[in-house]
């Protein structure tokens, strides 16, 4: 809960409406509703379902709206500056702040950009959150891998360059379409019928060149892209366990400590009761 107050006795109003907008069937609601509104988006493209629907789609795409900016403004008044701590909530705003984009001809291009409220799904499920912030931890590792690919690929492009130049520059003319044609290559997408045969008929041995760079780009570098999202969210994994390792533990501990308490007063009123069962029959 983003918002606190020094009186925990009696909740205000914003503390209220925080876990009014928490509750599960809240936060389910609008999940529902980013959903079906993903669906009417893709539907809408139609103009057959368009013609066959009438307005509703129309207005069901307005009330989506209508029902966003109600979200957002409840959750700016109540978490106040605190929304902007949360980077799902500005993620929120930014997106229903496109929503807004009047349905212009003249602004065709920005009103495309509405369909990313269907992205919205990533904030509104935990699970979904959990492999955007794994993505995000991953990037710095992932910044050496593409480090390494560029060194790769400018390599391999200055000696396609050299060595096919001449003799296809439709494909290896100068760097610029020699990365270009590795690209290509690199992502299999016919790589051999496509670009390699024609160039190993005017030079056989051609094969020694892209053979090696699809071992050393799609089959070697680009795996250590999945390998460290794997560790990543591996990690993130074995985090999430820990802490709730540590929080069973301490429950645990608790538990334990309450009934060492109890222990030792039932001990102490033993002691108590066979003290003075002593002095009665001492009296």
């Amino acid at each position: 809960m983003l918002y606190t107050s020094t009186d925990t006795n009696s909740p205000s109003h914003r503390q209220k409406l925080v876990v009014w907008l928490e509750q599960p069937a809240v936060t389910k609601f609008i999940l529902v509703i980013i959903i079906l509104n993903a669906i009417t988006l893709g539907l809408a493209t139609s103009e057959r379902i368009v013609a066959a629907t009438g307005g509703l789609l129309a207005l069901f795409d307005d009330v989506v709206i209508v029902i966003f900016v109600i979200e957002m403004l409840l959750k700016l008044y109540a978490y106040g500056w605190r929304f902007f701590l949360s980077a799902w909530n500005i993620f929120d705003l930014a997106i229903v702040t496109i929503s807004l984009v009047p349905a212009s001809d003249s602004l065709r291009v920005l009103r495309g950009l509405r369909v990313i409220r269907a992205m919205r799904v990533l904030s509104a499920v935990p699970q979904m959150r959990d492999v955007i912030k794994a993505l995000l931890d991953a990037m710095p590792g992932m910044g050496a891998v593409v480090i390494l690919l560029s060194i790769v690929f400018y390599i391999f492009a200055v000696m396609a360059t050299m060595l096919y130049g001449e003799t296809f520059p439709q494909w290896f003319g100068s760097v610029g379409a020699s990365l270009y044609s590795l690209f290509q290559i690199m992502t299999l997408e016919s790589w051999s019928m496509g670009i390699v045969r024609p160039v190993m008929a005017a030079h056989p041995y051609a094969w020694a060149f892209f053979v090696p760079f699809i071992i050393c780009t799609a089959f070697a570098v680009l795996n250590l892209f999945i390998g460290l999202l794997v560790n990543t969210m591996q990690a993130a994994v074995e985090e999430e366990q820990d802490a709730e390792m540590e929080r069973i533990m301490g429950v645990v501990s608790e538990g334990n400590a309450r009934v060492q308490e109890q222990l030792v007063e039932i001990q102490q009123q033993l002691a108590a009761l066979k003290a003075q069962a002593e002095d009665k029959n001492g009296g």
